[in-house]
């Protein structure tokens, strides 16, 4: 993690030496050494949580609601739902011209955008705005299903977010934060879309967009909350630190 202090590992390497890459990862803390637990503060994960997301989140959702509910309120439904797909595509465009990678979920979002215009575009704004349902419910199905078959979803995702040394995944601590975090998710996924369905049938779709938006911003940002707090937990249980080690 940015900021956190450099743990001395028998293993690690120093970053001073010409082609070695240090990488921040999760590792036991060397015996005796209490001094690297202030690395774990709960205020310091989620300001490390926000700076990294906070920008993906508003690029993503807030900007594209806006643009929808002010081209849908001016220019009507086929106009907002270009705009949106526009600004889509501008994402990956401001990508490719930084020279920044483009994540495989943006590419496969950006694909299931343009399927749910053209849809939208012929079908009306309810198909639009159901598929968006259809999806987080299927996602939901995904991490249930990844339970029933003991191979938890978070498992396979957390070293996008948290490296974590082999033999810690391992523990049997940590495979049960897998377990309860996954199942965590596949709860999260479910009453979103449960909740995005009830907005959809039972409001204007001005107000669904507005509403919608903030519900969906609410649930996923107090599921992030106890999902650091979860982890800060077990981190702490199992004697875990913050620590550059040379790959």
């Amino acid at each position: 993690m940015d900021g956190s202090p450099t743990v001395a590992l028998p293993d690690a390497l120093p970053g001073t030496i010409p082609g070695i890459i240090e990488r921040p990862m999760l590792v036991a803390a060397p015996v005796g050494d209490r001094a690297p637990r202030s690395s774990l503060s709960k205020l310091r994960v989620l300001e490390a949580v926000g700076r990294r997301s906070l920008p993906s989140l508003i690029e993503a959702t807030v900007i594209p609601a806006i643009l929808l509910y002010v081209f849908f309120t001016t220019l009507g439904p086929t106009p907002a739902m270009l705009a949106v797909l526009v600004w889509s595509y501008g994402a990956v465009l401001r990508r490719l011209v930084t020279g920044r990678g483009i994540p495989g979920v943006l590419q496969l979002a950006v694909v299931g955008l343009t399927v749910r215009t053209i849809v939208g575009i012929l079908s009306g704004t309810f198909m639009y705005f159901l598929q968006p349902v259809a999806t987080t419910l299927a996602l939901a199905l995904v991490f249930f299903g990844s339970l029933m078959f003991g191979r938890p979803m978070i498992a396979r995702m957390a070293s996008d977010f948290c490296p974590l040394a082999p033999e810690i995944a391992c523990r049997p601590g940590v495979v049960r934060l897998f377990s309860g975090l996954t199942l965590l998710w596949a709860g999260v996924h479910l009453l979103s879309a449960a909740t995005t369905f009830t907005l959809l049938v039972s409001l204007p779709t001005t107000t669904f967009i507005a509403v919608k938006t903030i519900v969906s911003l609410a649930l996923t940002i107090s599921a992030i909350v106890a999902t650091v707090s979860w982890s800060l937990r077990t981190a702490r249980a199992e004697d875990l630190v913050f620590a550059r080690v040379a790959i």
